[in-house]
Parts: C-alpha cells; sequence; structure tokens
C-alpha cells in the first residue's frame, strides 16, 4: 500500500467511530465514545442476547442438528436432544434421512437397586403427529430422559442429560478433529462421541451403554424392498484398544454410488467390558426392537448372539463406577463411501461425464470405515488436543460473544455437503445444498467470493480454489467461468461474471499476502495478469482502460448489470490495487504503474458520478447486441439489453461495498472516498436495516420474517423503484449481512457491526431455525462463511507474509486484550496486559504451525520498548505515530509452534 493510503486509511479508522457515531447516532443502537470501555467478558458483549459459548434449552432444541464430520468428509447432525440426525455421509445432502435404528441406550443399577434404562437421548418435542403417529424408526416409545442443555461451540458439542429417575449424571461431548491448516488432520469421515457418566452417590454404580446401528448400505432407490436379497453385512472386529463392527454390503457392485461401509466402534478404556450383536434378533413385526430392549435393560449388556439376526448391529460398553468418580464410553462412528459423480451429488459435468467417478479424498487415504475409525482412535489424544486448543483459543478471545458465535457456527459449513475434495485432493463447493442433491454447483465464483474462512483456517483449500479459477475454468481470453465443471479440463460452463472474476483476483492476492509464498505468486502472475486484461477486451467491461465498467455484467444476483454500479465497479478497483501490489512486489513496475493509473482514473469516477450524495447508484445503460462482445452475450438469457430489466437503478443496495469489504481484509486500503464509505454504510443503516419486518413486503424467498431484525438486499424508500428490479431484491440473506457488518467494523462502526451480525444469529436460535444453517440458496450457503471476516477485522490483526509484518492493533478499546490470530503459515494468540505501573506488555504466541517476523505494529504511545524471543532480546528501531507504534527488528525473528515475541513497552 503506498504511503499515502496508509496515512489516510490510519486517520479514517481513528476518526470513523468518533465521527460517524456522533454525526448518525441512530436510535436503539449502542455506541461507545472514543476510550469508552467495551463492556466487561463477564458480561457478555456489546450485544447482549448471545453469550458464547451458546447454551440451548427447552424447545430451543428442536431444530439443532450440529454437523459431526470432517472438512469436505460428509457430516452427521447431533440433534439438540442427543439423537443422531441428517445422516449426510452417502457423497450428497439427505437432509432428515436417519437410518430406521440408531440410538444409544443407557443402563444404571446402583448398589443393588433395581436397574434403570432409557435411550439416551432428551424426550422428544412436539408436535407428535402423522400417518402413523411418530412411527416406530428410532422407537420413539422408548422411556428417553427429562431434558437436555446443548452447548455449542463448532467443533466442539455438549449436552448435560437431566433425568431424576437416573441415579447417575450423564453428559457427552461430540466432536470431530478440527485442527486450522491441516486439512487431512481435519478431514477425517469420523464423530467422536463421548459419554461421561459420574456417580455422586456413596454404592458403586454399574453402568451399561449400548449403541444400536441398522446397516444403512443399500441401494437407495430399493430402500426397504423385500424384493431383493439382503446381502449387508455386519462384522465384529476386535483390535485391543478399539472394537466394534463393521456395516458393509458385498453384495452391491464396486462402482454403486451406495458401495462402501460404516464402522460403529468404540475405546476400550480401562475396567471396560465390550458386548457386541452383529444385529438384533430377526423377526416379525416388531420382534426385534422388543428382544433387543428386552434383553440390554434386564442386564445392561449383550449376551449371546441370536441365532438369526437382522441388520441393527448393537455395541455395548459396561463398566464400574465408584462413589464420586466418573467413567467415560466412548464411540467412534466413521463412515467409507468412495463413489461420487457429478450425477449422483448434483454437480454439472461436461457431456457424457456425469457418470465419472470423481472420487473422495480420504477414501483413498482409507480402504474403509474401519481403517478411518483405527486411525482416529490411534490420534485421538493429538487430534483432540489440537482441536480444543483452537476451539479455547478462539472462546477466550476478548471479542463480542456474538461474533465468535458467528463465525464458529459458519465454520460447520466446511463439514457439510455443500463441501467436498475429490480424490485427487482438490477442494470443491457447491453455493449450498438442498435437501437431496447439492445445489448450484461450480465453486461459484461470485459467492465464494464472500468468504475468507478458507483463507485463514485452510489455507491450502483456498489455493485450490484459485487452482480452479485461474485452471482451466479460465479461457483463452482469460475470461473466468465463474462455475467449474467435473471432471476439470473437459469442458467449461456459461460466461464470465464481473464480480466474480475481479473478487477472486483480490482472493488471489489475499492468498499470497497471508504466507509470502514468492514462488506461488510468479506461477500466478500471468494467470492474474491474464484475468485482468479480459476487463480491456473489445465489447467487454472496460475497453477503454478507464477503471469502470461499463459493458454487460454477469453478478451474484444471476442477472447482467447493464452500465456503471458501485456493485461490480468496486470489486474491478479492488482488482486493480491487488494487481498493483503484485506487481510492485514481483518488480512488475511498469505494470503496476498501469493498474495504479486505471485504478486511480476509476476511483476518481466512482465517487464523482455514481455516489448520489448518501450512497452509491447504478447508471443503467442499455447497449446494442452489436455493443456486446460474443464471449459475454451467453449469459444473457431473453433480456432485452437495449432497454434491460433486472437492474439496481437508484436503490440502495446492501453490498455496493463489498470490493471494500475485501480490500480491507487484504489491506489494499480505500478504494473510493472514505467519507463516501461512511455515508454508505450511514445508508445501509438507515434505509436497509429493518428492525422489524413486520411491515415489510416481499413476494421472493423468505429468509427472515415478522418482529425479526435484518438488513435487506436493497431499499427504494426514498426513490422511484423500477417497475422490474432485479431478483431477490427484496430478500434477506445472511452472507450479504455478514459482509456488510465486517465492512462496518473495518469502518469504525463496531457496536453497529455488532448488532448486525447479533441480528442473524437471533434469527438462528434453535426455535426457528437450526444455528449451524445459515440457508440462502440451500442449507450452509458458502456465502455465510463471510462470518470469520468479523473475527479479523475486530482483532486488527493482519499479517503481510511478502513483507514478514505483523500488525496487532485492534478495532475495539483494550487496556486487556486477548485474541486468536490466523496467517497463511500458522495461527496462535496475542495478548495485551498492563506491565508495571504504566507500562504494557504485549505478546504474539504461535500455537501451530510458524510466523517469520521483522516489523510489528502495536498499540502503544511509549518512547521506548524492549523485544524478546524465547526470551533472547532482539535488536530494533521504533516508529511512534500517536498510539501506535511500529517495530522493526534487526533480524527476522523465526516463531515456531509453541514460542512467543514478547514486547514491553513504557514499564
Amino acid at each position: 500500500m503506498a504511503k499515502e493510503e496508509k496515512i489516510a486509511r490510519r486517520a479514517f479508522l481513528k476518526g470513523a467511530a468518533g465521527a460517524l457515531g456522533a454525526a448518525t447516532q441512530l436510535e436503539g443502537l449502542p455506541h461507545f465514545a472514543d476510550g469508552q470501555k467495551m463492556p466487561g467478558r463477564d458480561r457478555g458483549t456489546w450485544d447482549e442476547r448471545i453469550r458464547y459459548p451458546r447454551v440451548f434449552r427447552g424447545a430451543a432444541l428442536k431444530t439443532i442438528s450440529f454437523p459431526l464430520g470432517g472438512v469436505g468428509a460428509g457430516s452427521i447432525g447431533l440433534g439438540g436432544r442427543g439423537q443422531l440426525r441428517d445422516w449426510e455421509i452417502f457423497n450428497r445432502p439427505n437432509k432428515g434421512f436417519s437410518p430406521s435404528y440408531a440410538f444409544p441406550a443407557i443402563w444404571v443399577q446402583q448398589g443393588n437397586s433395581k436397574p434403570v434404562a432409557h435411550v439416551l437421548e432428551a424426550r422428544i418435542l412436539p408436535p407428535y403427529e402423522g400417518q402413523d403417529g411418530l412411527g416406530s424408526n428410532n422407537a420413539p416409545g422408548l422411556s428417553r430422559l427429562e431434558d437436555a442443555v446443548f452447548t455449542g461451540e463448532y467443533p466442539l458439542a455438549h449436552i448435560d442429560f437431566k433425568d431424576s429417575s437416573l441415579p447417575v449424571t450423564v453428559s457427552l461431548d461430540a466432536f470431530s478433529p478440527f485442527i486450522p491448516h491441516e486439512p487431512d488432520a481435519s478431514g477425517l469421515p469420523v464423530a467422536v462421541l463421548r459419554y461421561r457418566v459420574t456417580n455422586h452417590r456413596s454404592s458403586v454404580a454399574k453402568v451399561g451403554i449400548c449403541f444400536s446401528l441398522d446397516n444403512v448400505v443399500k441401494r437407495k432407490d430399493v430402500r426397504g424392498s423385500r424384493k431383493e436379497k439382503d446381502t449387508r453385512r455386519n462384522q465384529y472386529r476386535d483390535e485391543g484398544a478399539l472394537a466394534g463392527l463393521l456395516l458393509d454390503n458385498p453384495g452391491l457392485p464396486a462402482d454403486d454410488s451406495m458401495f462402501g461401509s460404516v464402522a460403529l466402534s468404540a475405546a476400550r478404556g480401562e475396567g471396560v467390558r465390550v458386548s457386541h450383536w452383529e444385529g438384533w434378533p430377526s423377526g416379525r413385526w416388531w420382534n426385534s426392537p422388543l428382544l433387543f430392549w428386552d434383553a440390554f435393560s434386564a442386564a445392561g449388556e449383550l449376551g449371546e448372539a441370536p441365532a438369526q439376526h437382522g441388520s441393527v448391529a448393537a455395541l455395548c460398553l459396561q463398566r464400574t463406577i465408584e462413589p464420586g468418580e466418573s467413567g467415560d464410553f466412548t464411540f467412534l462412528l466413521a463412515w467409507h463411501f468412495p463413489n461420487r459423480t457429478p450425477n449422483w451429488c448434483g454437480w454439472a459435468a461436461p457431456e457424457g461425464k456425469g457418470d465419472t467417478n470423481i472420487g473422495n479424498h480420504y477414501a483413498t487415504r482409507f480402504k474403509d470405515a474401519w481403517e478411518a475409525a483405527k486411525y482416529a482412535a490411534d490420534h485421538l489424544d493429538h487430534l483432540e488436543e489440537r482441536t480444543r486448543l483452537f476451539a479455547q483459543a478462539l472462546r477466550e478471545s476478548t471479542l463480542p460473544g456474538v461474533v465468535k458465535e458467528a463465525a464458529s457456527a459458519n465454520l460447520s459449513t466446511l463439514a457439510s455437503t455443500t463441501c467436498f475434495r475429490t480424490a485427487d485432493g482438490e477442494f470443491h463447493g457447491f453455493e449450498g445444498s438442498n435437501d437431496t442433491e447439492g445445489c448450484c454447483f461450480g465453486n461459484c465464483t461470485h459467492v465464494w467470493n464472500y468468504e475468507t474462512t478458507t483463507t485463514f483456517l485452510f489455507p491450502s483449500l483456498a489455493r485450490s480454489l484459485r487452482k480452479a479459477a485461474f485452471g482451466y475454468s479460465m479461457d483463452e481470453q482469460g475470461g473466468m467461468r465463474f462455475r467449474q465443471l467435473l471432471p476439470d479440463g473437459y469442458a467449461r460452463s456459461g460466461v464470465a461474471a464481473a464480480d466474480g472474476q475481479m473478487g477472486q483476483i483480490v482472493h488471489a492476492y489475499l492468498d499470497w499476502k497471508v504466507c509470502g509464498d514468492d514462488a506461488w505468486a510468479r506461477e500466478m502472475w500471468p494467470k492474474i495478469q491474464k484475468a485482468i486484461a479480459f476487463a480491456w477486451e473489445p465489447g467487454g467491461w472496460d475497453p477503454e482502460k478507464q477503471g469502470v465498467l461499463t459493458g454487460v455484467q454477469h453478478n451474484t444476483y444471476d442477472v447482467e448489470f447493464y452500465g456503471p454500479n458501485p456493485m461490480c465497479g468496486i470489486w474491478y478497483l479492488a482488482a486493480l490495487r491487488a494487481c498493483e501490489e503484485m506487481a510492485r512486489a514481483l518488480g512488475d513496475l511498469s505494470a503496476a504503474n498501469e493498474y495504479r493509473l486505471i485504478f486511480e482514473r476509476g476511483s476518481r469516477w466512482v465517487d464523482g458520478n455514481l455516489f448520489q450524495g448518501d450512497y452509491f447508484v447504478q447508471r443503467v445503460v442499455g447497449r446494442r447486441p452489436d455493443q456486446i462482445a460474443p464471449h459475454l452475450r451467453a449469459g444473457m438469457g431473453s433480456d432485452n439489453p437495449e432497454n434491460p430489466e433486472y437492474q439496481v437503478g437508484d436503490g440502495c443496495l446492501v453490498d455496493q461495498l463489498v470490493g471494500q469489504y475485501l480490500a480491507d481484509v487484504a489491506g489494499l486500503g480505500p478504494l473510493v472516498s472514505t467519507d463516501h464509505v461512511r455515508s454508505t454504510l450511514h445508508s445501509l443503516l438507515r434505509f436497509n436495516y429493518k428492525r422489524s419486518l413486520v411491515n415489510h413486503n416481499n413476494v421472493e424467498r423468505t429468509f427472515a420474517l415478522n418482529d425479526e431484525a435484518a438488513l435487506v438486499i436493497c431499499d427504494y424508500a426514498n426513490v422511484p423503484r423500477p417497475r422490474i428490479p432485479f431478483p431477490y431484491f427484496e430478500e434477506v440473506m445472511t452472507g450479504f449481512e455478514h459482509s456488510a457488518a465486517a465492512l462496518m467494523i473495518y469502518s469504525g462502526l463496531v457496536a453497529e457491526g455488532v448488532e448486525c451480525i447479533g441480528n442473524i444469529r437471533a434469527r438462528y436460535d434453535g426455535i426457528k431455525r437450526n444455528p449451524w444453517d445459515e440457508a440462502e440458496c440451500g442449507h450452509h450457503y458458502a456465502r455465510a462463511m463471510a462470518a470469520w471476516s468479523s473475527v479479523v477485522g475486530l482483532s486488527g490483526f493482519s499479517y503481510d507474509g511478502i513483507a514478514k509484518a505483523v500488525t496487532a492493533v485492534p478495532r475495539i478499546p483494550h487496556r486487556r486484550f486477548h485474541c486468536l490470530w490466523a496467517s497463511g503459515t500458522g495461527w496462535g494468540t496475542f495478548t495485551y496486559e498492563p506491565s508495571g505501573l504504566q507500562g504494557t506488555r504485549f505478546s504474539l504466541q504461535v500455537l501451530h504451525g510458524e510466523l517469520n517476523v521483522r516489523s510489528c505494529e502495536i498499540t502503544s504511545s511509549a518512547a521506548a520498548v524492549s523485544v524478546r524471543c524465547g526470551g533472547e532480546k532482539i535488536e530494533h528501531t521504533l516508529e511512534a505515530n500517536g498510539e501506535v507504534a511500529v517495530i522493526r527488528l534487526r533480524r527476522m525473528a523465526v516463531l515456531g509452534q509453541g514460542s512467543s515475541l514478547v514486547v514491553e513497552a513504557g514499564a
């Protein structure tokens, strides 16, 4: 970033909260003057509605489905009552599906008292109706526990069960390994369920927990058919520390989409007795569940195996628990379904390639589900330790609870069917997941542009997305088709989207900046240059190199915008700045100067022609078909380009500054006037922000309603609305809200941004919606992973891997501050704390990976500081600038896992 831009940006951030907050005080919004203390962490956050970790009780348990599974490996939903639901492990969405029987049960005998047995779930919540009442699947008529309290902080879920008839207390800790920067360790097709039983009484308790699971490895289209021979097989295995059953089906063809296996296994702890049945006793009507329950409820274990059995496997752990002691019962569910085809999962393919097996990455690592379970069990201590370390770092961060909760909840999208890794290890994503197939294939550039989760937490997966976008998906002219076909390399889909293409350029720069991998940057640079030059094609977006997109611009609203508009136009400005920074860093000064010239020209024009006093608007300019480049016509459909419908016009668009949002994350500085940015954010709060939707009329899809608060996509309150506006203009979508809120935070409107995030998460309360499923076009929508940007923005932490420069200047008042950080090379925490009477100690710790540091920008007005790394003093220079100081080290500090950089200031 140029020096003058750094100065302007710093002045903007310093003055934004006070100037805009004072000038635009909004009724009902919390504001904090400069220097005013943020409420203490023990009180929650500025938005007190949601605390972190988030706790759910009563009716709020109903919609919970917490994804358990690996990144890109499928998942099983843990329900709020402790039940397992939404088994989406078959390479496609499967909302609402559960095996006929899949439940744990607990048996307890206290001393010589009469044993008690229940299904180990809280009682079923209303309604209780259906053609057969609740039917018989999962035995809803068996007794269950009185209540449960669910605590969720992805990737960890905790349930405290409550029941007055049980002489012990029971809790559940459930998770799948999730370790940022380790996609393989985080990509296991495994769910860990650890039940902890505590004996508070004075006599010994004998406890058994039995897990029953029907074999689901069968043809999808003959579910329940009696005409086809049942070839399913359940085999018991005992490998010392791990015991259980492998459920498969040798009768399925090896290329069948449902070919695979499931493992029901358990860790054999000290003093644990294991018993099993390969299947419940065979019988007519409901003999099987009846005979199973008779056996388990009588003895708390499984006796002699039935002579003839069905497909429901059962695995039981039993142990005695001394008074005042606790005992763990750890089950591991694993799955292995290697056959993913485009047709099966809902991804578009080149002609004739729809049934090509593109595979699963995890299936190349393990031959079956048992091998996956065994790997997880063998490495469980390390996997769990690192998972909990990450969760703890986020939990203990001095950030508003609702910001942490929103970011954490949307991490779960990585484990949903929205995301997957093919056999070659590459990462792919739908936009979202419909109930039974993926929704909107192709790593859609104009949707995935918004998220920053992969950038910071799984940078190799982010690079995989860039590999696709700048790979075969980009044509000879440099047009980046916004949806990738699979298998790759045979055909391209659709057209280039202006916002998608420009956003990917910014992401490529950000991917480089957070790690500093020059070799990767040099490899990507010719492709990036080709992508930006595509805008200058005759009849294209900016054929005169004016820095303004005037051509036909396909975009994230699934239509073409005609004429200059802020959303696509400011994305373009961000891309030009990214190209300038890359060119300058790589020594291509001629190109850098050209990008700079075009950027400055465009920025002036956008400010002077699209800003109408309150916010930026579109100038609709119709085009004759012969004025439109052939490569941009394919997406036009039946639209009339000379008098186009489906435009924004003078409306106030929620993401008109989305390019500035990602530019702020990338440290590219202001793209347009900072005064105009402030005024536009004010306008979003004035027009688009609805504290209640009771009087908001929407004939389109409904994601928020009634008395819920939200930012609507576009508002025409004070201007004439086009007769036919663009699609979705009346809707509410969380991904747009998250990115707008993050921009508010970066721009100094911290309280307002936090409130907008709070409004989103208040809607996902467990009663009305599943808190781990922010939907847009499908469940688990990728755009909503923009929620991570607010963690980055509030923390004030950034890492320039090119310059090896750390910035750690939180955007909230801080005397004591502790926060998670993540770069492209590692992650850890940084801390501010008092030192002596007036001094401050700043410490930067690496918990995973590494961080190379040549300079560090921190909050400090001290005239002198001392710097140590690993206890060794480091010589440095100090540049003070008001409340911020830049410390330049005379030698690079190499911080490995577990090491720290400590700065003592003004002691």
